[in-house]
């Protein structure tokens, strides 16, 4: 169950971003923090700490996190309940909070702060529904947590650092809105391109995101979340010092954008599934 300690009555916007930030903690058991608006991921970071990994999200994309839905998948002290405070948060979950940071937290009317008490599994079997008109579309959820098994390295050698920031890109991608791209570096987004009807477009927000707060993108890896139809959009950034590639493949232009990954130097691994969330 999940109980709220505080705040005003949940929305129908506040529980969507809320459901959609819970799935992309799900993927990961390391502490985590996501900050999602309008039901896409601004930053998540994976961290030693819990309150690392809240600054790092944060910091991902301060501006955007603006008035967000934050999910931690660990407790909050007095520290990080001090720093939460500091900001303008819409809604907060957590599995539980220090006394003294919940004192803190409550002295904000608006801000809805729930306490994560749910004990029931995930279940595997559970189906996507989407109103169209004149009827419902139905689908099974996207639930599996990829690793490396089924992947297959198609240029480069990736390190186990990149590997760690790869797989990390590629479960955020997941749950961001097609076409996505989502860049990172060191388990933390830096930058991330959700919802254009261009995946080059996408590339290019998600590089102007990382540019705008100030974030180092060589070393830094990229993950799409369906084939780059050209080589236009990895180019971009393995110009901007991108070292790592992760995508489905599947396109007729592989082979090409292959050879524009190799030429710079840098890693592709195809996953050979798609994601392409709507």
């Amino acid at each position: 169950m999940v109980e709220q300690l505080h705040g005003r009555e949940l929305s129908f916007n506040n529980l969507n971003d809320l459901s959609a930030a819970r799935l992309v903690a799900h993927e990961f058991e390391l502490p985590t923090c996501v900050i999602v608006k309008h039901a896409n991921p601004c930053g998540v970071a994976v961290a030693g700490g819990i309150e690392q990994a809240y600054e790092r999200a944060l910091s991902s994309d301060p501006l955007s996190a603006y008035g967000g839905v934050v999910v931690l998948n660990r407790p909050v002290s007095e520290a990080l309940g001090e720093r939460i405070a500091e900001q303008f948060v819409e809604v907060l979950f957590a599995p539980g909070y220090d006394e003294t940071a919940l004192e803190r937290l409550t002295q904000k009317p608006a801000t809805r702060i729930l306490e994560d008490r749910e004990r029931r599994l995930s279940n595997p079997g559970e189906r996507d529904y989407k109103r169209v008109l004149g009827g419902l579309l139905v689908q099974e959820r996207d639930w599996d947590v990829e690793d490396r098994d089924g992947m297959e390295v198609v240029c480069g050698s990736p390190s186990e650092m990149e590997w760690g920031d790869l797989l990390f890109a590629w479960r955020v991608c997941k749950h961001v809105t097609s076409n996505a791209i989502v860049l990172a570096h060191d388990l933390q987004t830096i930058g991330i391109g959700a919802g254009q009807m261009s995946r080059v477009d996408s590339v290019r927000i998600a590089l102007d995101k990382a540019r705008e707060h100030r974030h180092a993108t060589a070393g830094a890896v990229l993950a799409s979340d369906a084939f780059f139809p050209f080589a236009d959009g990895p180019r971009l950034a393995l110009a901007a010092g991108v070292t790592g590639v992760i995508q489905p493949g599947g396109s007729k232009r592989d082979a090409e954008v292959v050879e524009a990954v190799e030429r710079a130097g840098a890693t592709m691994v195809f996953t050979n599934r798609r994601h392409f969330r709507h």
